[in-house]
């Protein structure tokens, strides 16, 4: 049985751990509000804009387009979005694993363009080629960031680097549920549904001025929109995740410090009872 010295030390340590657990939650808390606002506000614009730009490249027919025909290359682009930091559970685990368990993806054919630490580092140490390093990004996404990582990975994909452009991140439904997600951005791919509709349609899109332009402009701003709303949503996911984490880390704390006290009571209580008979004996000894 451990000594009441080695319990009260165990003890203090984990009352220690705790108190930076339970400020973690808190500080958590707070940036989970701002970014679940955000996220909240800026979802809707990014489901319509995927839905739109899917919808009106389904009507569109056959388009000989930079962005739309498949490259040469088998290389697949794969931009995956994690944080800097742990201590949030499954978080990161859960994106790097949507990433090495999908059957499509190889690690001598993709190209990972990465968003946080954690998952370049998971992804590195599995052999995955870390094309682009874009880590900071994380700490405060803005519009302007997602456009530059918008520009690079559609210069590569135009000048034949890479065949195909995938996004991995955590998709925020709500405080306690995020959801690895994994989707291809080009070339856009359209479900049974869009093509029945499509089919069906007598009228094909028309663009104006030509269709070039259009193009030109669109589906920069179509990747560009995906590449921030995931980043939103990332956001909103960690903090989520590791507040959850860091409640669950104090409740087990509670849980051992109560199991310490009591143990640290038994050994008291031992102590006292084998004082006193030693004390007893000694005076019997001496009658």
């Amino acid at each position: 049985m451990a000594s009441m010295r080695d319990i009260k030390r165990r003890k203090g340590s984990i009352q220690s751990t705790q108190q930076i657990t339970k400020a973690m939650k808190l500080v958590s808390t707070v940036k989970l509000q701002k970014a679940k606002n955000r996220a909240e506000q800026t979802n809707p614009y990014f489901n319509y804009m995927y839905q739109t730009v899917t919808s009106m490249l389904a009507k569109s027919g056959t388009i000989d387009h930079p962005y739309l025909r498949k490259g040469d290359s088998t290389k697949k682009a794969v931009v995956v979005i994690t944080s800097n930091r742990g201590l949030a559970g499954g978080y990161n685990s859960n994106v790097v694993k949507l990433v090495t368990e999908c059957a499509d993806f190889h690690t001598d054919d993709v190209e990972i363009y990465a968003i946080g630490t954690k998952g370049k580092d998971a992804l590195e140490r599995k052999g995955y080629t870390i094309r682009e390093d874009a880590s900071e990004i994380i700490e405060s996404p803005a519009y302007e960031d997602a456009l530059a990582l918008c520009k690079k990975v559609l210069d590569d994909y135009v000048s034949g680097k890479i065949g195909e452009i995938y996004l991995a991140y955590t998709h925020f439904k709500n405080t306690v549920s995020h959801e690895p997600t994994l989707i291809k951005l080009l070339p856009v791919e359209f479900d049974e549904e869009e093509i029945s509709r499509a089919a069906e349609s007598e009228v094909l899109m028309n663009y104006e001025p030509n269709e070039e332009e259009a193009l030109d402009m669109i589906i920069p701003k179509y990747i560009t929109s995906l590449f921030y709303g995931a980043l939103v949503e990332a956001v909103a996911s960690e903090n989520g995740a590791r507040m959850q984490a860091m409640d669950s880390a104090t409740s087990n704390a509670e849980e051992m410090i109560s199991d310490l006290t009591l143990k640290f009571n038994r050994a008291r209580q031992g102590s006292i009872t084998q004082e006193l008979t030693e004390i007893i004996a000694g005076a019997s000894a001496i009658s």
